[in-house]
């Protein structure tokens, strides 16, 4: 969307910071709301989601219904069925009998509401956020002030790297980059992937393919005791619902923290059928003979160093604790993302509420600032509200909860009461 002039005077009720899918989706959700007048500001030229990780026939982990806006307003024509009909694809959809789009469909669908959107601003970079006259001013690099009464803030999760790899050469990646840098990691004669989640697993599997092709040695090292598949089963997706978080935000904090740390297999995790499809496809190859492929797990990832175009590995065997060592021309770190307090925040620190961790301390209501209604936050709530906070599944859920609170009335129905079970006494 290009950027439109803006009244030097405007205040707007909100500005929303970061276009990923959740800030979208609250985009999409208010576009047609005439008490609402929001903007959303990305750096990125046009919208962008994990390109890096568009394997051949990676899809979500989470069903259609878990889009920009359905679970919120079935009716809204930013829906994925909608996108499906406009493209002449709902039919074929409807055929494939599977619930769970591509990865790269996604992508497109975002891509095509974006377009449709005239509340979206990308190529737009927040240098800092002051607060003036009792209105926050969103500041860019180009000069553009954006005064809101309301911020909410969806800059996500960056790509997180171990402290082993600190200050460390050569051409290792993040799997976030791993699609662009393919073709080189196979050139290469061993390639070294760390970690274990969904984006590791995809990876292995795609280098398992094709090694036989290249010719090179593969190694899988993850620090947990074993390849955990995500639980899915539905008594455990209850935990996606209003009443856990409710229960979940009411312990103690050093409670929370510990869940946190507890729960990471319930959103972490491989998909199920790909762990067995790694299995089937190392017994195909091993039938042919030996696969020069290892998967060492318990192994934490301690040192490393580069020279001469090598890495060499620190490891640690953690239940037998010795230490290894491991050599490698390639390296992938699917490491994961962890979240960074934007830069741009630091004049309003103040504002802001903290736990005793120093992360934001986030009320019920998604609220990190010290009035419980000014800043609101998307996702980076693993601590405060359970592994709701990154499923995409409760962004609309989350998205029609900040609306009821920046209106101060409810425009979408906020679900209270779901599921079957109880969590609390």
């Amino acid at each position: 969307m290009t950027a439109l002039p803006e009244p030097a005077t405007k205040t707007y009720d909100f500005v929303g910071i970061g276009l990923g899918p959740f800030n979208l989706g609250l985009a999409c959700l208010t576009e047609p709301i005439a008490e609402l007048d929001g903007v959303f500001l990305d750096s990125k030229p046009a919208f962008e989601w994990h390109a890096g990780m568009f394997l051949d026939g990676a899809h979500l982990q989470t069903p259609f219904m878990s889009d920009l806006v359905t679970l919120a307003d079935p009716t809204s024509p930013y829906s994925f069925l909608n996108y499906l009909k406009e493209k002449g694809r709902l039919y074929p959809f409807y055929i494939r009998e599977n619930f769970y789009p591509l990865r790269v469909e996604y992508d497109d669908y975002c891509r095509w509401a974006a377009d449709k959107l005239t509340n979206v601003r990308f190529g737009t970079t927040v240098s800092e956020v002051t607060y003036e006259d009792e209105v926050y001013v969103v500041h860019t690099e180009a000069g553009a002030e954006f005064r809101a009464r309301h911020l909410v803030l969806g800059t996500g999760t960056p790509p997180y790297l171990p402290e082993a790899v600190a200050g460390l050469g050569g051409d290792f990646i993040h799997n976030s980059r791993y699609v662009q840098h393919k073709a080189e990691l196979q050139a290469k004669e061993s390639i070294t992937l760390v970690g274990s989640g969904q984006s590791a697993a995809e990876i292995y599997y795609d280098l398992l393919s094709e090694i036989d092709v290249h010719g090179y040695e593969l190694n899988w090292v993850t620090r947990s005791p074993r390849f955990f598949p995500l639980e899915y089963t539905k008594l455990t997706l209850e935990m996606t619902s209003p009443e856990y978080i409710d229960y979940f935000h009411a312990l103690p904090e050093h409670t929370r923290y510990r869940l946190t740390a507890e729960q990471k297999g319930l959103f972490k995790g491989i998909d199920g059928d790909l762990v067995n499809e790694i299995f089937d496809l190392l017994y195909q190859k091993k039938v042919g003979g030996s696969v020069p492929t290892r998967l060492l797990t318990n192994s934490a990832l301690n040192s490393a160093t580069y020279r001469d175009g090598v890495y060499e590995l620190g490891l640690r065997q953690e239940e037998q604790e010795k230490d290894y060592s491991l050599r490698s021309q390639g390296l992938i770190l699917a490491t994961g993302y962890k979240y960074a307090e934007p830069e741009f925040l630091k004049p309003v620190h103040e504002r802001l509420r903290y736990d005793a961790q120093g992360n934001f301390d986030i009320a019920r209501n998604y609220s990190i600032d010290t009035t419980g209604r000014g800043v609101f936050l998307q996702n980076a709530g693993v601590h405060a509200h359970s592994i709701t906070s990154p499923d995409l599944g409760m962004g609309a859920y989350r998205n029609s909860y900040i609306i009821r609170e920046l209106l101060g009335t409810e425009y979408y129905p906020v679900e209270q009461t779901i599921a079957f079970q109880e969590f609390a006494v």
